[in-house]
Parts: C-alpha cells; sequence; structure tokens
C-alpha cells in the first residue's frame, strides 16, 4: 500500500509540471514526437516499487500520465475537484469528467455536478487582484484593459441561465467510432451566471465596420507544459458574440466561479459548442477574418457539409464549423434501470433545448417509437436556458420497457430516433436519449 503522504508529495509534483514529475520520480524520459514515456531500468524499479509491481506496457503510458493507482480512485479524484462522486471520469490528463443523465435533473446545475471539458491544465494560481482583460485585435479602434474590479463595478450585471454542451457530447455512439472523449449524454449542463455583456466591453474598444469575428485566449497551460503554447483560442462570428446572452462572467450560481470552470474570468456563449465559452479568460481579440486560434483550424469543432460515408476522410475544404447547437433532450427521472410495482405509474422528467432556438414540443414514448405522447413543456427561463419536461405514463404490462424522449424546436426539426449522420470528430449526436425501466411481475 503507498503511503498517503508520499502519494500526496507526488500528486503535487505532477500538478506543478507532469514532465518534470516523471523525471525526478521515476526517471521517465518523454519523446517529443510520440509523448510517450520510455524508463530506464533504474526508473522501472522505481515505479515498481511504488505501485507494487511492474507495469506491464510501461513504454506504452503517455508521458506525463499519473499512474490511476495514485490518484486515489475516482472519488478522491473527483473530490478534489468539487464534483459529486457520481460523475464518470473520461480522462485526466486534461480533466474530461462526464455527469450522468440522471444528476443532470436540477433546473440550475450545481457546480458539482457540472461537466467539465479541458484541453489544458487548470491554473496553479489565480493572482484575482492584478486579473485584467484585454480587447484588441485587428477590427477595434483602441486596445483596452479592464480590471475585475473593474467589470464589477463599472458596467451593468446581467445574470442568464445558459446552457454549455460539448460539441462531442453523444460521441460514444458512432460506429465506427469517432476519436476524442466518449461522451454519453452528460456533456451538457445548465447553470445561471452572471457578468457583463461582451457587446458592452467592445464597444469601449471601438468595433470597427469590418469586424469579422472574436477569438479568446485564456491562462490554462498546454500539457506539454510549454508557457507560450496557446491550449486552446476559439470564438464566433461578430454577430453571435454582441447577443445581450454573450457574457463575460465572473459569478456562477451567484458564487466565484469554481477553478475548473474558469475563475475568475470566463467567456460564455450559450447556444454553441461550450468550446466556444472560453475559461479563465485573460483576452478577446476582434478579427477582421475568421478567427484560427487553435481548435479553430483543421477538423476541430468541424462536420460535413454534405452527408459522408462512415470512416470517410473528409478535407478541410468540405467541413463547416459548428455553431448553433441541434434539437435535444435527456431524460433525467427516473435513473436507467428504475424498477416499478403492478399498477404504479411511471412519472418521468427532464430537459430539453435547441441551440439558438427553443423547443416546441417534447414526446415520449414506451413502444421503440411507435406512438408517441405528448409531455408538459415549460417555457425556458430566459433565452438560451434549457426547458423542464414532464409526463406521466402507465405501462400496460409487466416487463422492460424502454422510455425514449424526443423534442422538437421552434423550427420544426425533431430529434432523430438513431444517431444521425457520421462524422469525422464524433459531434452533434443528438439522437433521442433513452432508459430502461422494468415492472415486476
Amino acid at each position: 500500500m503507498i503511503e498517503k503522504s508520499a502519494n500526496q508529495d507526488i500528486l503535487a509534483r505532477y500538478e506543478a509540471d507532469p514532465i518534470a514529475a516523471d523525471r525526478e520520480t521515476f526517471g521517465r524520459e518523454s519523446d517529443p514526437n510520440t509523448r510517450r514515456g520510455f524508463l530506464r531500468n533504474a526508473g522501472l524499479s522505481t515505479m515498481a516499487m511504488v505501485l507494487g509491481g511492474p507495469i506491464v506496457f510501461a513504454n506504452e503510458m503517455p508521458a506525463g500520465m499519473i499512474p490511476a493507482l495514485l490518484l486515489g480512485g475516482d472519488e478522491e479524484a473527483l473530490a478534489k475537484l468539487g464534483k459529486d462522486k457520481g460523475l464518470t471520469i473520461l480522462n485526466d490528463k486534461p480533466w474530461n469528467i462526464e455527469t450522468p443523465a440522471h444528476l443532470l435533473d436540477d433546473e440550475v446545475t450545481p457546480a458539482a455536478r457540472m461537466f467539465v471539458r479541458n484541453n489544458g491544465v487548470i491554473p496553479a494560481e489565480f493572482d484575482v487582484a492584478n486579473w485584467t482583460l484585454t480587447i484588441d485585435g485587428e477590427s477595434v479602434e483602441r486596445k483596452v484593459s479592464f480590471s475585475l474590479n473593474d467589470l464589477k463595478t463599472k458596467f451593468p450585471h446581467h445574470t442568464y441561465r445558459l446552457v454549455l454542451e460539448c460539441g462531442g457530447n453523444g460521441r460514444a455512439e458512432f460506429d465506427p467510432p469517432a476519436q476524442g472523449n466518449q461522451w454519453t449524454v452528460g456533456a451538457v449542463q445548465c447553470a445561471e451566471w452572471t457578468g457583463v455583456r461582451l457587446r458592452d466591453l467592445l464597444e469601449k474598444a471601438g468595433i470597427k465596420k469590418n469586424a469579422v469575428y472574436i477569438g479568446y485566449y485564456g491562462s490554462d497551460t498546454h500539457l506539454s507544459g510549454d508557457p507560450d503554447k496557446v491550449v486552446i483560442s476559439r470564438g464566433v462570428p461578430i454577430r453571435k458574440a454582441l447577443e445581450d446572452e454573450t457574457l463575460v462572467a465572473f459569478a456562477m450560481n451567484g458564487k466565484d466561479i469554481p477553478a475548473a470552470h474558469g475563475h475568475p474570468l470566463r467567456l460564455v456563449i450559450g447556444g454553441w459548442p461550450a468550446s466556444v465559452s472560453g475559461k479563465w479568460l485573460k483576452r478577446i481579440s476582434v478579427r477582421n477574418k475568421v478567427h484560427d486560434g487553435p481548435k479553430m483550424t483543421g477538423d476541430s469543432y468541424k462536420v460535413p457539409l454534405i452527408p459522408v460515408e462512415p470512416g470517410e476522410t473528409v478535407p478541410e475544404d468540405k467541413l463547416r464549423i459548428i455553431e448553433s447547437m441541434p434539437v435535444r433532450s435527456v431524460i433525467t427521472y427516473p435513473k436507467s434501470g428504475a424498477m416499478l410495482k403492478p399498477g404504479q405509474k411511471l412519472n418521468v422528467r427532464g430537459h430539453a433545448w435547441a441551440g439558438d432556438l427553443h423547443v416546441k414540443e417534447m414526446h415520449v414514448s414506451i413502444d421503440f417509437g411507435t406512438t408517441w405522447t405528448k409531455a408538459i413543456l415549460q417555457a425556458p427561463h430566459n433565452r438560451l436556458a434549457w426547458q423542464r419536461w414532464t409526463v406521466e405514463l402507465e405501462l400496460p404490462a409487466t416487463g422492460y420497457y424502454e422510455v425514449w424522449a424526443r423534442a422538437t424546436d421552434s423550427a420544426g426539426v425533431m430529434q432523430p430516433m438513431v444517431v444521425p449522420g457520421w462524422n469525422p470528430k464524433g459531434y452533434l449526436n443528438n439522437a433521442c436519449h433513452r432508459i430502461a425501466v422494468r415492472m415486476k411481475g
């Protein structure tokens, strides 16, 4: 058994500098081309001693990755990040954590139940007193900077509930598999964000007529450890940046934004892939062209212009950037696998959302989509928030059932019953969510 103090010391080293920690703890050197770690004999012995036995495929282990045994289990790692123990860790380098559907039942998602999608390493320290946000770029009249105090005291505050959903939510259902974190349905949340409108800040900088896009820059660290390498820098067209609900937020659910979600300042843009809502915000650049930062080029957050054959390679000029997310819904109660007594009615509820649009109707089926029952659908709390729906069902006999949920947006577009068109990165799967229910005999 590893001594807890020794374990914590190793974790602290990895948090500070994962590549250096490999070298210091295990004598492992990394190959920058493959991101693999190579152990010399002394390193192999050290690792075996720490873990209580050899790692069979040690030289296939990515550089800078903490052996899972040292993490103390998922519950300890989740607790350290302030997360509910029921969440699922998909990746720890960087942190990517999914929320099971039944833990998304709150109308306002609490911090402990919010999914985490990171591309780099969460900043280790936050100099809040000296934190500044800079607005610059080719398409502003003047470069301006604001302190946190400026944002909190010199501009009107606005609060909105906004759906943030990973573009890869649902990726696990694609066949053939798509690269990336294998999200099921839980890479979505609807928290309540408070801050200032980005539009108010851009007006202080003076928006030129040739403004096309904005791009953000945060203070997270690249997985390579290179402090000069930008982790991710995405953005949106200027029309989306100027919407009322596009915020530079300093509070979430009435409190300071948690570290894992962008403390102390985050760009929040509802209805579009959550990757456009930059965390640990330090700079926004107003561009005279489509922003070209990391994760804006190549095939990142893009889908084919036309349907493609599963497994097909799609050239970049045949891809489009994802903007408004498609209509979708999730069943949050009951939990899949629920057991009912004979004659017991089944109360079902969940949320539905539709990118820049709103949800017009909500239906559920217990016979694999042969017939549908209309659910009671609430209006959104504000534009770009999700909508609560509820329905009471009667199961006609004992046995196994599946409850399927299907939303229809304000343009009349319905969720598909099966996984929609395949794409290389596994984006935008909005197929009907389904859960299992049994009635005892």
